[in-house]
């Protein structure tokens, strides 16, 4: 069994719809997915049923953002209910939020010298986008001809280290393990940065943390090891994801998948 259990679409900054990812990971050999699109589970459902015709199981899923001093903190929920009224109202939150930040984000670079306007960042992201991101600032910089690819708008403009950069600021890291939580989800750290893991690790799992994001494309064996090492040693499960977003970025739907004996735990805790 073939599974990728962090995937993102247009309802938030990924490249396909629902339905799309669906059918990229049947044609790429997957059999068990979940759509983690960022702050929203808008896309879920549509996902589901796309997924009824085909060899394909969908884990409803979100990812949360969240910010620890002036670094981002995301986690995973998986086995969340789509349906769940602590999701939708976040949801909302979380949108309207986004929206000040990325024309806040839009008047930094006018100030650079760096004129996109705010209307092309909505019309990068598309009907189905619910979460504005930085991705689809990207994409309006790079069709007003400011970068040369959205990896270059990112380099240049808009990384993190940059002065047009703003943090998006919508939960501390105990509220995104509560909210997941409120909808009956199971929490993992995505991508857990490596200097924040000894200092946040003990907070989250009082919080309600349940596991972390072990396998991942293309990282240090040493990283591996050592999350698995943690994860034996606290009794927390592992899990793994592409956090695929963009055929662009040079990989396609299955090229990156994890066996259900890695992540077994978190299998047999979400009924599969």
């Amino acid at each position: 069994m073939k599974l990728d259990l962090h995937l993102h679409t247009t309802t938030s900054d990924g490249a396909w719809s629902p339905a799309s990812v669906v059918q990229g990971a049947a044609k790429g050999g997957l059999d068990v997915i979940s759509i983690t699109d960022h702050d929203t589970v808008a896309g879920v459902h549509s996902a589901q049923e796309a997924a009824r015709d085909l060899k394909v199981h969908v884990v409803p899923g979100i990812e949360i953002s969240s910010t620890h001093g002036h670094a981002d903190v995301h986690v995973l929920g998986y086995f969340v209910d789509p349906d769940s009224d602590a999701l939708r109202r976040h949801g909302e939150s979380a949108g309207r939020r986004r929206v000040d930040r990325m024309k806040e984000m839009v008047e930094r670079l006018k100030a650079q010298g760096v004129d996109v306007p705010y209307e092309s960042v909505v019309d990068a992201a598309g009907p189905d986008g619910v979460v504005i991101g930085r991705p689809h600032l990207a994409k309006a910089l790079v069709e007003h001809g400011h970068a040369t690819s959205i990896w270059d708008a990112f380099d240049r403009l808009i990384g993190d280290e940059h002065d047009a950069f703003v943090p998006t600021h919508l939960l501390e890291p105990v509220d995104a393990v509560e909210l997941v939580l409120a909808a009956g989800g199971i929490l993992v750290w995505a991508h857990p940065p490596a200097e924040l893991v000894d200092g946040l690790l003990p907070t989250l799992i009082e919080a309600g943390l349940r596991g972390l994001e072990v396998y991942r494309p293309r990282p240090r064996r040493s990283q591996v090891l050592r999350l698995e090492s943690i994860c034996k040693a606290t009794g927390l499960l592992m899990s793994g994801g592409s956090d695929w977003h963009n055929p662009d970025r040079g990989s396609a739907l299955g090229d990156f998948y994890v066996n259900a004996d890695e992540i077994e735990g978190l299998l047999h805790q979400g009924g599969l």
